[in-house]
């Protein structure tokens, strides 16, 4: 039983609903940001990073820094790209425009490669791009939390290795680290940026990230200095690398409390095989889009390979107006999220199925989503959901 107020379950695609264990830790007195006790548990910390992006790499670098996922564009753009650098952004929603936007504010242009709402670039055409122009760096979102839509990453990167060897591949799973399968070394990844609140499980506040030695040695080969002070990886990077060895070190003050919670969640994660984590995220996501399918609805991603496991993004019945649906579920006692993709905005929800709501057995989250989904069409006037 849970020791949380009683409250609506917060199903949207982060932040998402919190383990108890990670609210008390997040509740730990106040201790200095350079005293021992706290220097192990990042450490620990920062360690246990690389189990969950499956790095043994020891060139590569975790990060972990206040701030929300958004930094991590930041991080990318005035660290590993220099004003005038060709940039390749492949896009599956609203969160690719906003990456590109981050680089052209850093003087670097990104070319948009935009696929039809609900579907992702496809190989050929990217490695055309490739083939057409030099790029220092192509990004892809993991999943688009716009959207729903998932990104094939391994193929991507084994192409553009293969296209454009010295591109660096970056991956954004903000919505993907913990939910998705991801093979840092395996797939030859240079960066995977993500943030605490979402399959984590650990409250909004941190930026996580992966650094690959090529994207290391990137940075240190720039001709000039990086564009951004606190997000500099020369500010930066002495500070994790002293915190992973246990070392006191200090450039900017760090959040105790929010550390100690990821430690928590971490621990979490790890005490079970990864791959049990993501066989059970999947379970839950072909539950609800059975659900979705029974219900007459369809997905903004469309096609199966394209669908994420921590999310999906719906479209609403004619007639049916989120405005009216949302309030409906909330009295019913569920969270979901309305529209964010500009075109479509209007014309669907989106649920998040991550993190404790689907790891934990206890939890029956997800069936009182799917049962206040029917119920809310229905009191709608969806006759589809009224006759189930």
């Amino acid at each position: 039983m849970s020791s949380q107020a009683e409250h609506p379950a917060l199903l949207i695609p982060g932040p998402v609903e919190f383990d108890d264990a990670v609210l008390k830790s997040m509740s730990h007195y106040s201790e200095s940001h350079v005293g021992a006790p706290f220097v192990s548990t990042f450490g620990e910390t920062l360690t246990m990073l690389r189990k969950l992006f499956q790095t043994t790499r020891p060139d590569a670098q975790p990060f972990v820094i206040s701030g929300s996922g958004t930094l991590g564009w930041d991080m990318v753009a005035a660290n590993l790209a220099e004003r005038g650098d060709e940039v390749l952004v492949l896009h599956t929603g609203y969160f690719a425009d906003s990456f590109a936007d981050c680089f052209e504010t850093y003087g670097v242009k990104a070319t948009q490669l935009k696929a039809p709402i609900g579907d992702r670039p496809q190989l050929p055409e990217v490695e055309k791009a490739l083939k057409e122009k030099k790029y220092k760096i192509v990004t892809v979102t993991h999943v688009d939390t716009s959207t729903g839509v998932l990104s094939e990453i391994k193929a991507l990167s084994e192409m553009v290795h293969k296209v454009s060897p010295e591109t660096l591949v970056v991956v954004d799973g903000v919505c993907s680290v913990g939910s998705e399968e991801i093979c840092f070394d395996d797939w030859a990844l240079d960066v995977v940026l993500t943030a605490s609140q979402k399959a984590i499980g650990c409250p909004a506040g941190l930026l996580i990230m992966m650094c690959s030695g090529r994207a290391i040695e990137t940075f240190k080969n720039r001709t000039t200095p990086p564009s951004s002070y606190f997000a500099s990886f020369k500010n930066w990077l002495p500070i994790m690398q002293n915190y992973e060895a246990k070392k006191a070190s200090y450039f900017a003050t760090p959040s105790p409390q929010l550390i100690h919670a990821l430690h928590t969640s971490l621990t979490q994660i790890l005490s079970n095989p990864l791959s049990t984590r993501f066989a059970t995220h999947r379970a839950a996501s072909q539950k609800v889009k059975q659900q979705i399918a029974d219900l007459g609805l369809t997905q903004v991603a469309s096609k199966p390979e394209n669908q994420a496991n921590g999310m999906t993004a719906l479209y609403l019945p004619e007639g049916v107006k989120a405005a009216e649906l949302l309030p409906k579920l909330l009295k019913k006692g569920v969270i979901f999220a309305g529209g964010l993709h500009r075109e479509i905005a209007a014309k669907y929800v989106r649920i998040g199925h991550m993190g404790v709501s689907v790891t934990d057995p206890k939890r029956d989250d997800i069936d009182r989503a799917l049962k206040a989904l029917k119920e809310g069409l229905a009191d709608l006037g969806y006759q589809q959901a009224a006759d189930q």
